[in-house]
């Protein structure tokens, strides 16, 4: 196909898994004339979250985890942009980016997801580490690097929050460090994964247990310093050393997106309607982590990875269907369950009528995951690499030592 003067023009803003999924369907779509497709991020790589806790380990490799855009995107007609956006201008439907040109649209996607909010607590900012990116995981390696090359008898860690990313880090960081890994949660509720099964949280709770993991709930932060962290529960405040402090709670909306005249949430999130459009704006859409959203249902989306795939597949499918003159789909949410890594080789799944846990859990975990990775040509680099790596890894261990 073509392109043409009345091809239409779509920008899509952020590159996590709502917006670089929407572009990759988008180029699948059947179009009469061929759309210009813009998909722009800060960084140059996706990351494929759920795994992001394997680097940490040394499970996965880079790029395995977080591909570059270049090379997931070399096959397609999407056009990739390393740009830090600076504002949209709504009105005359324009884009514009720091130190690069502004892009006009005919569509626009804004799936820029969300940041780790540091403070709301003295001392977060300068002292805890978030876990959304690579550059986290780097950061919380070279610092464990260092800890474990020192003469210290252990290395504490205090995780804050104590969701699905507090769990997974805090069972990932008691198999790195073993004897050595002094490890505790803070919760502020009563009790962990207060969204998940009773199965998954049991499991979770016999995991952490087994791996010695304390569990502070219905605990607050209250300070956070260089080597140290003060904790209130039941209006009495105890400091306790640390090493390393880990901040896995709360999102908070990015400012480009607040800025917006759009209307948003008290949370300052932005308001849609069922086909994913922002309200009143039929030509921008949103979703992911900036955009509350409620499917066909009036159930409200929870902000997860697999919500954040379907909606990218609905997103793709009705600024097709709008751009054709077609009737748009409203979004229709399947929670297909639950999946938790808890350790190197365990793991608890739930979902479609099946509850797992243990070693085949986490087998299963990885292979629902391959098979949820961005584009063919990865899944099978990513696959072959699983495959080979132990017979390789075997092979090093025989090889004489020079």
């Amino acid at each position: 196909m073509t392109q043409s003067p009345s091809s239409p023009r779509i920008v899509i803003l952020g590159g996590g898994f709502a917006g670089l999924y929407t572009a990759l369907k988008l180029d699948e779509l059947a179009w009469d004339t061929t759309p210009t497709i813009i998909l722009a991020d800060q960084r140059d790589r996706f990351v494929f979250a759920p795994l992001l806790y394997e680097l940490v380990t040394g499970e996965l490799e880079t790029w395995e985890v977080a591909p570059l855009y270049a090379d997931l995107l070399a096959s397609t007609s999407v056009q990739f942009q390393q740009r830090m956006v600076s504002g949209v201008d709504v009105d005359n439907r324009m884009v514009y980016f720091d130190g690069a040109d502004p892009q006009p649209y005919d569509y626009l996607v804004l799936g820029l997801g969300g940041e780790t909010p540091l403070d709301i607590v003295p001392g977060a900012a300068e002292h805890a580490i978030p876990f959304r990116t690579v550059d986290d995981a780097y950061r919380l390696k070279q610092l464990l690097h260092r800890l474990e090359e020192s003469d210290r008898d252990r290395i504490r860690v205090a995780v804050v929050g104590g969701g699905y990313s507090g769990v997974e880090l805090a069972c990932k960081l008691s198999d790195r460090l073993g004897e050595r890994g002094r490890i505790r949660i803070i919760e502020m509720a009563d009790q962990i994964l207060g969204t998940s099964t009773d199965f998954n949280r049991d499991a979770a709770n016999k995991a952490l247990e087994d791996c010695g993991v304390w569990i502070d709930l219905e605990t607050k932060v209250a300070q956070v310093e260089g080597e140290s962290i003060s904790l209130e529960y039941r209006e009495q405040v105890d400091t306790i050393p640390v090493d390393v402090v880990l901040w896995t709670v709360g999102t908070k909306v990015p400012d480009v997106v607040t800025h917006l005249p759009l209307e948003k949430t008290d949370r300052q999130q932005l308001l849609t309607t069922p086909t994913l459009q922002v309200a009143n704006h039929t030509e921008i859409f949103a979703l992911g982590d900036s955009a509350e959203i409620y499917d066909a249902s009036g159930d409200r989306v929870p902000v997860t990875a697999q919500a954040a795939l379907q909606e990218a597949q609905f997103t793709a499918w009705n600024i097709w269907a709008a751009a054709t003159n077609r009737p748009l789909l409203p979004f229709r949410y399947q929670h297909l369950g639950e999946m938790m890594s808890l350790g190197m080789d365990n793991a608890t799944l739930t979902g479609l009528g099946v509850t797992l846990d243990g070693p085949m859990a986490h087998v299963a975990r990885r292979l629902a995951y391959l098979y949820r990775m961005p584009t063919l040509d990865h899944q099978v680099k990513v696959g072959l690499n699983w495959v080979t790596r132990p017979i390789r890894d075997l092979l090093a261990l025989q090889r004489p030592a020079p």
